[in-house]
């Protein structure tokens, strides 16, 4: 007899993996869970005869389950928020009237600093518990809102607290280079060269599970990313980009030469870019809430990213000036509406391509080792998860092999 914790049975299973099926579906399922992992999936009929007095037993009632969703490019830690100048710029205001105004990123800047540890951590569970309970169990937080050691270290320890505190699992991003703070005004490299010494301190304080960039023409050149880039592999850290975003300046190919986990945005990618992050094994993350936000035209290369087989994932680049949008079920309908992504690409993109961009083996499909997060969902078949949003489907919660309160 096999000694399960707990089992699931009459399950319609979205295993997402390359089984030969559609959303690599499992119909008249069962999955049993031992020790946090998944130890059976498959047909019920094949599931192995367990002890029942001592055994959990779940009747899906043949509603769905799928691979916990894993939001891997959020800015989830940050103060305040931007809605008056939304509101002004549709009163007609300009992106310099704004900045005049002490608007744009150094208001989110000024008011995270201003934040303290304790205040900055109730604002970021608010917002996990809203990723929660759409199904969300893994989520990416990236710095960037301190542009100095001291609050690059407050965001990032919140995220460490966080993944402590929290029933979803946190990855931790260090985006030391993302805007020029004003003590650096005019001086992009004395500001680079600072992120480059603040790497070490925060490995040394496990706060870093990656290093990102911000790789564009009101960012950072190819060649200050670069010298971020190579202090990163020098403490063998996985590196990432905000890249192609607003133009073509080659950030995705930088990422791809360093080997890195992937290039996100990526409007303005070229097929070189393409080819290059092929080559390298890079994850395209596709952010439609930017794009829908800030009004943009230039779609991402869907067709090349089809063509050269790269990975895409999908995200919701949580953060408060560009995509203010806590939903992982919008950008599924927006991948689709918006980049005309089929619905088993989009999931795909929350689930297994989403776990690769985060570096991370454990999760993202379904199937026996991988670590029993899932969610059951109401539902007669996986689209519908892209085609509806603001009706929640989701019906129980597996984070680690344990069941989630998610109405929160």
């Amino acid at each position: 007899m096999q000694q399960f914790d707990a089992i699931w049975v009459n399950a319609n299973i979205a295993t997402m993996t390359d089984n030969g099926a559609a959303y690599g579906a499992i119909n008249n399922g069962a999955l049993a869970v031992k020790d946090g992992v998944i130890a059976y999936i498959g047909n019920q009929a094949g599931l192995p005869a367990f002890d029942a007095s001592s055994t959990l037993l779940y009747d899906a009632g043949e509603q769905w389950l799928l691979p916990g969703f894993i939001d891997c490019h959020t800015h989830l830690v940050y103060a305040g928020n931007r809605a008056n100048e939304f509101e002004m710029r549709l009163n007609g205001a300009s992106y310099q009237d704004i900045a005049a105004a002490g608007g744009g990123i150094k208001s989110t800047v000024a008011a995270t600093r201003a934040a303290s540890h304790q205040q900055l951590l109730a604002l970021a569970e608010a917002r996990l518990n809203a990723l929660l309970a759409q199904g969300v169990t893994t989520v990416e937080i990236k710095s960037g809102y301190g542009l100095d050691l001291v609050s690059e270290q407050k965001i990032l320890q919140v995220a460490a607290d966080l993944n402590k505190q929290h029933a979803i699992s946190i990855q931790k991003t260090f985006l030391g280079a993302h805007a020029l703070p004003v003590e650096f005004a005019d001086n992009a490299d004395g500001y680079i060269d600072a992120v480059c010494k603040m790497l070490p301190v925060l490995k040394q304080l496990q706060l870093i599970d990656a290093v990102d960039v911000f790789c564009e023409g009101i960012g950072f050149s190819i060649a200050q990313c670069r010298k971020v880039f190579q202090h990163a592999s020098a403490l063998s850290l996985p590196v990432k980009a905000h890249a192609e975003q607003l133009s073509n300046l080659g950030g995705s190919a930088l990422v791809a030469e360093f080997s890195g986990l992937s290039a996100d945005h990526i409007e303005f990618l070229d097929e070189a870019g393409v080819a290059a992050m092929a080559q390298a094994g890079t994850v395209a993350v596709l952010l439609p809430g930017a794009f829908y936000f800030l009004r943009e035209t230039q779609q991402p290369p869907i067709a090349l990213l089809r063509q050269y087989k790269v990975p895409m994932a999908i995200a919701t680049d949580l953060n408060p000036g560009t995509s203010p949008l806590c939903s992982l079920p919008l950008m599924l309908n927006m991948a689709c509406t918006l980049f005309r992504l089929t619905p088993e690409e989009a999931i795909l993109g929350v689930t297994r391509h989403a776990a690769a961009a985060l570096g991370l083996a454990d999760r993202g499909t379904l199937a026996v080792g991988q670590r029993a997060d899932f969610a059951c969902y109401a539902i007669s078949q996986p689209a519908e998860l892209c085609y509806q949003f603001g009706v929640n489907p989701l019906k129980q919660l597996i984070i680690n092999g344990k069941e989630i309160n998610h109405h929160l």
